[in-house]
């Protein structure tokens, strides 16, 4: 069986072990940047507001 960690697997894991703190730490920034709820109103602003992609900038234009 395949049990390869790379050194900085086996780093993060051993410092994640000594220090807990920080994986709770990491659950809160994580959820400061990725696990946040969405405004339906300030979404469709958004989506109202973009701009049509430009094309290939190599694309011949006819």
């Amino acid at each position: 069986m395949y049990n390869y960690q790379s050194d900085v697997t086996q780093f993060i894991d051993n410092y994640i072990e000594q220090n807990p703190q920080e994986a709770e730490q990491r659950l809160k920034n994580r959820a400061l940047l990725w696990d946040v709820e969405l405004n339906p109103e300030e979404q469709a602003d958004f989506e109202a507001a973009a701009l049509p992609k430009p094309p290939y900038a190599y694309q011949s234009v006819k």
